[in-house]
């Protein structure tokens, strides 16, 4: 029966491990015993001198989910492979992700925006770009990455403000 698994592999070497654990597979003559090996990522986006980027950024950094039907011969098939370090589980009884984790690491269940990331830090210094602020600078307070907001003391009528705005209204002085 075909189930996923979670496989634990050397962080940043995903990429390679998938390489070698699909040449394997074929090398090994295990292509019905292993359907799928995916690397879980989401798409997110970056605000970088005021221009939105989407770049895709790995979900689970040192995991791959690997569909396959659990036998003794394709289980040693993913384990020797190199960059593996083990599936998530007892070291002789990996355990099956069931279909809700599934679906939320391969972001199946919604079509979700993408995730806005802040390329900001507090205490930075910031020019407000648009809104009804524009040409103010300040000095950020407060990062909320969830509402990609972030919180701005601006100086009106010499007194410092707190002012909300988006991370695309704003930009590194």
């Amino acid at each position: 029966m075909f189930r996923w698994y979670a496989v634990n592999t050397y962080s940043g070497h995903e990429n390679k491990v998938k390489q070698n654990l699909e040449h394997r597979r074929i090398s090994l003559g295990q292509e019905n015993a292993i359907r799928q090996i995916v690397i879980p990522t989401e798409q997110v986006q970056e605000v970088k001198d005021g221009q939105k980027l989407t770049k895709e950024q790995r979900t689970m950094p040192g995991y791959l989910l690997v569909n396959m039907n659990l036998t003794d011969d394709s289980w040693q098939l993913v384990k020797n492979t190199p960059g593996v370090t083990g599936f998530v589980g007892a070291s002789n009884n990996p355990v099956p992700l069931n279909q809700g984790e599934v679906d939320r690491l391969l972001h199946r269940e919604t079509a979700e925006r993408p995730r806005t990331r802040a390329q900001f830090s507090i205490g930075e210094s910031v020019k407000v770009v648009s809104g009804p602020l524009s040409d103010f600078s300040g000095e950020i307070s407060e990062i909320n990455e969830d509402a990609a907001k972030l919180k701005v003391l601006v100086s009106i009528f010499g007194r410092e403000t707190p002012v909300e705005v988006g991370f695309d209204q704003v930009k590194k002085v």
